[in-house]
C-alpha cells in the first residue's frame, strides 16, 4: 500500500459517499486509476464495507454499556458457544477477547434499563459465565471509526 492508497483510505474513512471523481481530485489521480485502487482495496479486504453511521440517541439506543465477562470455561466448545450466542444478540455492537483479569469485553447499545436487563438475562442464560460486570457510559466524549493512517510513508 502506497501513500496514494493511504490518502484514499483517509478520505473514504471520513466520507465514503464522495463520488470517485472527488476522491480522485483530492489525491491527484484521474477517475479510472482511483476507482481501480478503491476496487483493489475492497478486493484485498482493506475496505471491509461502506456504511452509514447512525446517531444512537436518534434511534432510541442512547445507553452504551460495557460488559466485562469472565469465562466459566476456556475450552474451544465454550468459546464457540459464547461467540455464537453474542453474535446473535443485536444489542451487542462489539466483542473483544481481552488479556488480563477480564476474558471478554462487550459494547452493548440499548434504549433503557429494562432493555439492558432483558439483554443481561439472555446473556447469562445462554452460556455459563463465571462473572459479569456492567459499566454504563455517562457521556460519549469521542467516537470515531477512522483509523489513524501514517500519510508520511
Amino acid at each position: 500500500m502506497d501513500r496514494t492508497d493511504l490518502k484514499i483510505l483517509a478520505i473514504l474513512q471520513e466520507d465514503a459517499s464522495l463520488p470517485v471523481a472527488e476522491v480522485a481530485n483530492r489525491v491527484n489521480l484521474s477517475q479510472t486509476p482511483c476507482w481501480r485502487r478503491i476496487q483493489k482495496l475492497e478486493a484485498q479486504g482493506v475496505i471491509e464495507k461502506r456504511v452509514a453511521l447512525v446517531d444512537p440517541v436518534s434511534i432510541g439506543l442512547g445507553i452504551s454499556v460495557f460488559v466485562e465477562v469472565e469465562a466459566a470455561d476456556h475450552s474451544p466448545e465454550w468459546l464457540a458457544r459464547f461467540a455464537e450466542s453474542v453474535a446473535a444478540m443485536p444489542e451487542v455492537m462489539d466483542v473483544y477477547r481481552m488479556a488480563g483479569d477480564v476474558d471478554y469485553l462487550l459494547r452493548v447499545a440499548v434504549g433503557s434499563m429494562a432493555e439492558f436487563d432483558d439483554f443481561y438475562r439472555r446473556l447469562i442464560a445462554d452460556v455459563p459465565l463465571k462473572n459479569v460486570t456492567s459499566r454504563f457510559a455517562m457521556e460519549r466524549v469521542k467516537s470515531t471509526t477512522a483509523y489513524p493512517l501514517k500519510l508520511d510513508r
